[in-house]
């Protein structure tokens, strides 16, 4: 009778340091989330409270947008979801949570004037 030969076994692990929520700027809730609206603004009660502003979006496909309200000093909801809505929403589905990077660089070209 063969003894059994004890199995081998290969592991790779890998772990980093994540932040909650897992994204800093935008996040799109798409219409048919499991999560929706609902359940993604109480989970920011508790892990980011008062970071984030929602907008209901009148779209079959996205059912809201959540901004970071840094972002909201920058530019107006209504231009964000602007741009949002050309280059984002076409490409998500009613099913997807998308998390946007929108990273703002404001610069001047030259300030004048007697300081």
């Amino acid at each position: 009778m063969k003894k059994n030969t004890p199995a081998k076994y290969s592991l790779n692990l890998t772990f980093e340091h994540i932040k909650l929520p897992p994204f800093e700027d935008i996040l799109i809730v798409g219409s048919k989330t499991p999560q929706g609206k609902i359940g993604v603004s109480k989970a920011f009660e508790y892990l980011v409270p008062d970071e984030f502003e929602y907008f209901e979006i009148e779209d079959e496909r996205i059912e809201a947008v959540f901004v970071n309200k840094m972002i909201l000093n920058k530019i107006d909801k209504e231009t964000i979801i602007k741009i949002l809505s050309e280059n984002v929403f076409p490409y998500t589905s009613a099913r997807e949570l998308i998390k946007v990077d929108f990273k703002i660089k404001l610069s001047y070209d030259a300030i004048e004037g007697t300081f």
